[in-house]
């Protein structure tokens, strides 16, 4: 049986930047399903992995990007989704989660093999994390009601680009530990 991990990607953002203003509402309605996920994922024992992007700060860490997140305008989409102690966290520099990070390595080091993806953006960093989970042979479950999008349309055809090219499953958050 596949041993699970629960990636959250790029949910600590301060919404400073071009697409934000598209972005946020897609994460507000989109965050009560990842609150869920989370809390579902620490019930269970399920490993939770944070890979974050670092907003381009080249001296950036993990306290810094929280601080700055919770520091943003847009704190009260963070706080609910802040790492607990138990959690892991990578920082990413590009799109996907396993871009020049050592997300591979701790997989391998914790045998994990599937991975439930939620948070943002799905047309985007989620997208490209599928593929690139894919091309290692892990299975993935992307939480559909559990990642924001900037352009719907794309998110939809990025859904079904998962599902039917990469083997994907696309279920509700709900569903998605089982």
């Amino acid at each position: 049986m596949a041993k699970t991990a629960l990636v959250v990607i790029d949910m600590l953002n301060t919404y400073e930047h071009q697409d934000a203003d598209l972005l946020v509402p897609s994460v507000t309605h989109t965050l009560p399903a990842v609150v869920q996920l989370l809390e579902r994922a620490r019930e269970r024992g399920v490993p939770v992995i944070y890979v974050n992007d670092n907003f381009g700060r080249w001296r950036s860490h993990h306290g810094e990007i929280v601080d700055a997140a919770l520091s943003s305008p847009h704190a009260g989409l963070v706080g609910p989704v802040v790492p607990d102690e138990a959690s892991y966290f990578i920082v990413k520099a590009r799109h996907s989660v396993f871009y020049e990070t050592p997300l591979a390595y701790l997989l391998g080091m914790l045998d994990l093999t599937h991975l439930v993806l939620c948070g943002q953006v799905t047309e985007q960093c989620v997208l490209y994390s599928a593929l690139d989970a894919h091309i290692r042979h892990l299975s993935v479950t992307v939480a559909r009601d559990a990642v924001a999008h900037i352009h719907e349309d794309l998110a939809e055809a990025a859904l079904r680009m998962m599902e039917t090219n990469m083997g994907a499953r696309v279920l509700p958050a709900a569903q998605a530990l089982r």
